[in-house]
């Protein structure tokens, strides 16, 4: 089922509430097409007792499978992750320590949902962050990693040109990913993986602005081309510069658009 908005020039989209890679960072969907992925969600790699159920009902939610603000009740967690109540009481205490939970007195645990303002922040801290990697990966990026970021952005080209959502999201998460990674800043890495964490539940609120697919595509060619011609002045420039336009796409499309919610 999905819901109509219309945007302020009345020209009418349609959105879904989709396990997209970057919450802030999501192309119009109009006319996109919606792969099973849509529907699939990563199963992590099966660990040891309490481990194994942290990291899945960690995914669960971090995929968009349970939506802000939803309960998260033990028994049921318990019979669909396939693990005992303790390790899912425990899982919970833990991601209720990384911000993805909130739990009450006598209500229980449900999935916290993030405020606009604190979207927001969490993007202007990763301005810096992810900056700061951009620099370090311009300075000692190798051949073979600038190939692989140039594949990885030709895959979005192509995605882009196909109207491919879910396959150009994930390129967008898997280029930033790899820029952090050639980077070899693991400080950084942990950092932003951790903003991401938090941050991921907004992707139920899609923010459709006219133009915006075609000017992230111009931004992720600016941050590659930098970065490979190792100039690491303009390399944090261009990341810094696309990151913020992010911003600015969230703030236009929460004051302007109606933000469609529904279930796949």
């Amino acid at each position: 089922m999905s819901k109509k908005s219309k945007t302020s020039s009345a020209e009418s989209v349609v959105t879904r509430r989709l396990p997209l890679s970057d919450p802030f960072e999501v192309p119009s969907i109009q006319g996109a097409q919606v792969s099973k992925r849509a529907t699939q969600v990563p199963r992590p790699v099966r660990g040891n007792g309490g481990q194994h159920g942290y990291l899945l009902l960690r995914e669960t939610i971090i995929s968009g499978k349970h939506h802000p603000n939803e309960r998260l009740v033990e028994s049921e967690l318990a019979e669909k992750l396939g693990v005992g109540r303790s390790v899912v009481r425990t899982a919970l205490a833990r991601l209720e320590q990384e911000g993805l939970v909130i739990r009450e007195t006598n209500r229980g645990a449900r999935v916290r949902l993030i405020s606009e303002e604190e979207a927001y922040e969490i993007i202007e801290v990763r301005v810096v962050l992810e900056g700061l990697a951009a620099r370090k990966a311009a300075e000692k990026i190798t051949v073979q990693q600038g190939d692989s970021l140039r594949a990885i952005l030709e895959e979005m080209r192509v995605r882009h040109r196909e109207g491919d959502l879910l396959g150009y999201s994930d390129g967008n998460a898997r280029l930033h990913r790899f820029i952090i990674e050639c980077s070899g800043h693991e400080t950084v890495r942990k950092l932003v993986e951790m903003l991401k964490a938090q941050s991921v539940r907004f992707q139920y609120r899609t923010i459709l602005i006219p133009g915006r697919p075609d000017q992230s595509l111009s931004e992720h060619e600016a941050m590659v081309e930098a970065i490979c011609s190792s100039n690491p002045d303009a390399a944090e420039e261009a990341v810094q510069f696309h990151l913020r336009n992010v911003a600015k796409s969230l703030k236009i499309g929460h004051d302007n658009l109606q933000l469609a919610n529904f279930v796949l």
